[in-house]
């Protein structure tokens, strides 16, 4: 077993996006079975924070890796290509929230406003061990761009420039959402943890 996770490391520590391109531009289907175990994680992710619905998720992200397929010979390293990558996760699910008519108009908004958190509570969680977990259950209740961008600056670790790249959104944009929606998870937390010490 020991060994079996070794080798899985090894490929993953071995992972040479350019080559395993390259081979899959030429139709190696064994390279692109090595492109999805590498982006699989990151393309779940990106659509399940998106959509908050497992089976939505996954029925996307099967969408995304047939899209990475079919343009992947048009991909020309002109970023990394797991930016590239998010991009398509990213948009492949606007477009299907679109679709099916999932987004709510206060999904697009811009501006927290009067905002708050409605269904995630001290009280509704009092068996809650677990301050993360109370985060990330906040961080879904979220307008999208919001919890996008926290999404991919804080758990999926891109850059201002490369999460520009994958949403379109300016980095002044991106900057200010990150700021305002750190604001509020803090002043939520900061409350859970008061409500906790208290109990």
């Amino acid at each position: 077993m020991l060994q079996l996770l070794d080798a899985r490391h090894r490929l993953l520590f071995m992972f040479n996006e350019k080559e395993v391109v390259l081979k899959i531009q030429r139709g190696e289907l064994r390279a692109f079975t090595l492109l999805v175990k590498q982006y699989e994680r990151l393309v779940f992710h990106v659509v399940q924070r998106l959509t908050l619905n497992q089976a939505d998720a996954e029925d996307i992200c099967q969408d995304v890796f047939l899209k990475v397929h079919s343009s992947l010979h048009t991909f020309a390293f002109q970023s990394k290509l797991s930016t590239w990558i998010a991009r398509i996760a990213y948009l492949t699910t606007i477009d299907y929230l679109r679709k099916y008519q999932k987004m709510k108009i206060s999904e697009l908004t811009d501006d927290l406003g009067d905002f708050y958190f409605t269904n995630v509570t001290p009280e509704k969680l009092l068996d809650e061990k677990d301050v993360a977990h109370y985060v990330h259950k906040l961080i879904d209740q979220l307008p999208l761009h919001y919890r996008t961008v926290l999404t991919l600056y804080h758990l999926d670790e891109f850059t201002y420039p490369e999460i520009e790249q994958i949403t379109g959104m300016p980095q002044g944009t991106i900057k200010s959402y990150l700021f305002r929606a750190r604001k509020l998870l803090k002043e939520s937390v900061e409350r859970y943890l008061k409500y906790d010490g208290n109990k």
